[in-house]
């Protein structure tokens, strides 16, 4: 019980604020055991945190901490980015703490940076072995929230030429883990010196990353 202050204590910090300011958040990226590459995209979450800040008007911090899955503190972020090529591994306490987390309210985002598919689903399995991922359909509201996107994902990088793919997992109605597959998004979010994208795939990239903090943060568009 006490694990949900942490996301109440949040949504209290704009008190102080005026009235017609955003809420605060703050939001981090998740770090994990199994030797595959967590620290990846260094400039990718804080890129999409300004493009949100700006075109969104939100209000997220642009400290974003790395935080360990099998921690407390992962209570005091509403959203947490998960990605890397290889290895995951979550102990049985992680993938504990992990559903906890989401069952509380907390939302994980996972972009395959290529070479992850085949290790977070077996690691998902221990944090929800009831439930699977399921392809979200095109109609489905995080695609369409301040950015239009009717084909679903965009595509970042060329790997396998499989089209992009936007897997959910959904506990008791909500949608508390969303999956990007053969698509790059986190790609998309980093520095253009880094990959050479072009401005519309990192545009689209960082439309599509705004639509989804802001379906988790502030709520389905109507």
């Amino acid at each position: 019980m006490k694990k949900l202050f942490s996301f109440i204590s949040i949504v209290l910090l704009g008190v102080s604020l005026s009235s017609f300011a955003p809420p605060s958040y703050q939001i981090a990226v998740a770090k994990y055991k199994g030797g595959g590459d967590w620290y990846s995209n260094p400039t990718s979450v804080p890129n999409l945190v300004k493009f949100v800040n700006e075109n969104l008007k939100m209000n997220i911090n642009t400290d974003v901490p790395f935080v360990d899955v099998g921690s407390p503190e992962i209570f005091n972020y509403p959203f947490v980015h998960l990605t890397g090529h290889g290895n995951v591994v979550f102990s049985q306490a992680d993938a504990d703490n992990l559903r906890d987390y989401m069952m509380a309210g907390g939302f994980l985002h996972i972009s395959d940076n290529y070479g992850l598919d085949k290790f977070i689903r077996k690691e998902m399995k221990k944090v929800f072995p009831e439930l699977d991922f399921i392809e979200l359909p095109f109609g489905h509201p995080i695609y369409h929230q301040t950015f239009d996107f009717p084909n679903g994902l965009p595509k970042v990088h060329e790997h396998d030429k499989k089209a992009p793919q936007g897997f959910g997992i959904i506990s008791e109605g909500r949608l508390v883990c969303f999956y990007d597959f053969e698509c790059d998004l986190g790609d998309g979010w980093e520095d253009e010196e880094v990959h050479h994208d072009s401005k519309d795939a990192r545009n689209k990239a960082l439309r599509m990353g705004a639509n989804i903090l802001q379906y988790v943060l502030m709520g389905e568009k109507k």
